[in-house]
Parts: structure tokens; sequence; C-alpha cells
């Protein structure tokens, strides 16, 4: 059976531009994009957005970041939701894999509570530290819902057969991973943040905020290369290049 992958929208987000491209102004409208990869022996999904309280009350939810990010995101958008809408009960998701601990990557994950949640060790370890959590701008109410964790260090092939594959893209976080995933098209590399837009990868423009600047450039090295073999990267929040991606319920296999 063919592995099929799904793109879901939820909500928007508009910050400073030089948070995505360095030395950059003015403000950029970005998707938060997550996706479902429905494998034979399970249903994965990598991200889960911001949590359902953002729509009613972002300040409260957010905090400082409620400042610096206008929040676009209405009812019916959350990850939860979205699956619904697919036919898709949370119920469902075998695993959970979180590129990193970001309010917009990891904010649904209480809404999926049946999953194995699935995270580089040393971002879960980061996101428990008191000075990496703050440097970072974590917040465990996003994350530390007691999921059952696979901690896992470097890449991990999540069904033994090569066609969904975390790879470690440190840089942005201390522990982002991304997920390659073959489908009978070809392969497809979801970057997360490693990768936030079109520019950042053919330019190497990082953004202004990074936590380690040459692991991000190897990351964007590597992700390069799987370009250049073949891959179709999918940047982690460039509104131009979301606009080519059909949502679900239509697969992008």
């Amino acid at each position: 059976m063919a592995v099929r992958l799904y793109a879901f929208t939820c909500g928007w987000l508009t910050g400073p531009l030089g948070g995505f491209l360095a030395g950059e102004h003015g403000r950029l409208r970005v998707p938060i994009p997550c996706y479902l990869i429905d494998h034979p022996r399970g249903k994965v999904l990598f991200d889960s957005g911001l949590h359902h309280d953002t729509q009613i009350d972002p300040a409260a939810r957010l905090g400082a970041l409620a400042s610096v990010f206008e929040v676009h995101y209405a009812v019916g958008e959350d990850v939860k939701a979205r699956l619904e809408a697919s036919g898709v009960d949370q119920g469902e998701i075998r695993f959970l894999v979180n590129s990193h601990l970001h309010f917009d990557h990891a904010g649904g994950n209480e809404a999926i509570r049946n999953a194995q949640l699935v995270v580089q060790r040393i971002e879960w370890e980061a996101g428990h530290d008191a000075d990496l959590s703050a440097q970072n701008h974590y917040s465990r109410r996003d994350y530390d819902h007691g999921h059952g964790t696979l901690l896992i260090d470097g890449e991990h092939d999540l069904f033994g057969d090569g066609r969904v594959v975390c790879i470690p893209t440190y840089g942005h976080t201390p522990g982002h991973q991304s997920l390659r995933v073959r489908l009978e098209s070809g392969e497809v590399v979801l970057t997360g943040d490693a990768c936030y837009l079109r520019r950042t990868l053919e330019q190497f423009h990082l953004p202004s905020i990074v936590y380690d600047r040459e692991a991000m450039l190897e990351s964007l090295r590597r992700l390069r290369a799987l370009r250049d073999a073949g891959a179709h990267i999918f940047y982690g929040h460039d509104p131009e290049f979301w606009k080519s991606i059909a949502q679900a319920p239509v697969a992008l296999s």
C-alpha cells in the first residue's frame, strides 16, 4: 500500500519579516502547517500547530509573544478539527512527531492524546531545562501532557521501511528535526523551521534569531543536497509556496 501525505493549514501568523529573514523590514503573514502521513502501519502527524485557546484569547495563551505576532486563527482551524473534517479521529494517530517545541508547532499536542510523541532527545531535554527553555521561548504547557515519548538521537526510521524518516536539522532550536516522506511520486522533505522560506534555502538567508547559526547552516546544506537529489522541499512557513499545496482531504501523493 502507498503512503499518502495530507497538508493542513492550522491558522496564520503575521510577524516581523526580519524574524524570518535577518535584516529585512516590514511584516510577513505566514501559514501554520501540519501534515498527516497515512502509512499502511499507522498514521503520523507532523507538528500540531497552535493550541485551540489561541483562537479565543491569544494574549492569555501566548503571553509576550502575542505582542510580536498577530494571530489569524478561526474556530475549526485547530488540528483536531482539521483532522475530523478529513474523516480522521485524533485517536487514530500512532505517532505525533514534533519538529521542535515552539508554540506554533507543538501547541496542539494536547488535542492528540493517544499518540506516541516523537522528539529529538536534545530538544526534549532543552524543553525541560529552565535556562534553555527561556532562551528558546518554550512553554511546557504546549508539549508536556503525559504522552508516551520516543526520544530519538539523530535519524530515525519510524516504520523501518525508509518511507517516513525523522532527520536531524538542528540549529533553529537545539534539537530541531525535519521529516522525509517517500511517496510513490517521489521523496518529500517537510522542513519545519529548519527552512522557513524558499529564500532561506536558495540564499542561505537565516532568520534574525537562531539558536545555533552554524548548525542551521549545516542543516540547510543537508536540505539543499536532498533537493538536488530530487526531493521536493516543503518550506516551513512560506506563504507563496503554500499557495501551491493542496489541502486535506486532497492527498499530495
